[in-house]
């Protein structure tokens, strides 16, 4: 992303999903939260994810990439003819980053290549993402500098943020922790 680019701004009350998002009658909760990244990240609605697209996301979640490897990594998970990665493509890249980094065969994973395990370590990571100042909560501050980095129209209406919050706040305190984050996350509508 150039200096100055500012990150595209999506709203996630949208009830028109995009074009590329299509699921099969019963995925599984790891193949939705893999097309909702692959719905963010295809910031064009194109159904194919490019590597600047992929790159763009990376930075606006303050992780940066160089372009040139990202291309060089993606490029063998594209089919050919195809302009980008496709949602499949997409989760092959994810299985075979999964594998790379923890030692997930098929045979220890499952079909879905992920343990209950992996889950887990996942899900605390991702409540890492929004835990922004590391008190194990996340607070509608939090939240909305996590949503408007990531180019959520969410992230310029506090009160829309704080609703969010007060909706997965089961001991009313104001602030989401992690049980609270891991359950919302087990019962979010397909």
């Amino acid at each position: 992303m150039e200096a100055g680019e500012k990150c595209n701004v999506r709203n996630l009350s949208n009830k028109a999903a995009s074009s590329s998002f299509s699921l099969r009658s019963s995925p599984s909760l790891n193949t939705l939260r893999l097309r909702r990244i692959f719905d963010i990240f295809d910031k064009n609605g194109d159904g194919m994810i490019t590597a600047q697209e992929l790159g763009q996301a990376l930075t606006c979640l303050g992780l940066d990439a160089d372009l040139s490897e990202l291309e060089s990594t993606v490029v063998s998970y594209i089919k050919p003819g195809n302009g980008g990665l496709g949602f499949e493509d997409f989760v092959s890249l994810h299985r075979s980053l999964d594998n790379a980094l923890f030692g997930c065969d098929d045979d220890e994973c499952g079909d879905e290549g992920i343990t209950d395990q992996q889950e887990e370590s996942d899900l605390t990571e991702a409540f890492k993402v929004f835990d922004v100042d590391g008190d194990g909560f996340t607070s509608a501050r939090e939240l909305q500098e996590v949503l408007g980095k990531l180019g959520f129209a969410e992230g310029n209406e506090i009160q829309r943020v704080e609703q969010m919050i007060v909706s997965v706040d089961r001991n009313r305190d104001g602030r989401v922790d992690f049980f609270e984050f891991k359950n919302m996350m087990n019962i979010l509508p397909s």
